[in-house]
């Protein structure tokens, strides 16, 4: 499945399974919203000075295990 970033959120549709606008699923949609809103809340607790840093090497350490983890699964 190919990721479609979301178009903005005033676009989004609330009906049916899937937004119209973007293509995915409300399900998908409310689960990264949970995942981002949690990422969110651990960095304002933590106050990083290096916000940047901090997200740069998130999204890096995600990109390894998620690289891993599919190398791993059998095909």
């Amino acid at each position: 499945m190919k990721f479609t970033t979301c178009v903005n959120r005033t676009a989004c549709t609330e009906d049916g399974t899937h937004c119209r606008a973007c293509g995915r699923s409300h399900e998908e949609i409310a689960r990264l919203r949970q995942l981002t809103d949690t990422v969110t809340a651990f960095a304002l607790d933590m106050d990083y000075d290096n916000m940047d840093d901090f997200l740069n090497y998130l999204a890096s350490k995600v990109s390894k295990k998620v690289a891993s983890a599919r190398n791993e699964r059998p095909r």
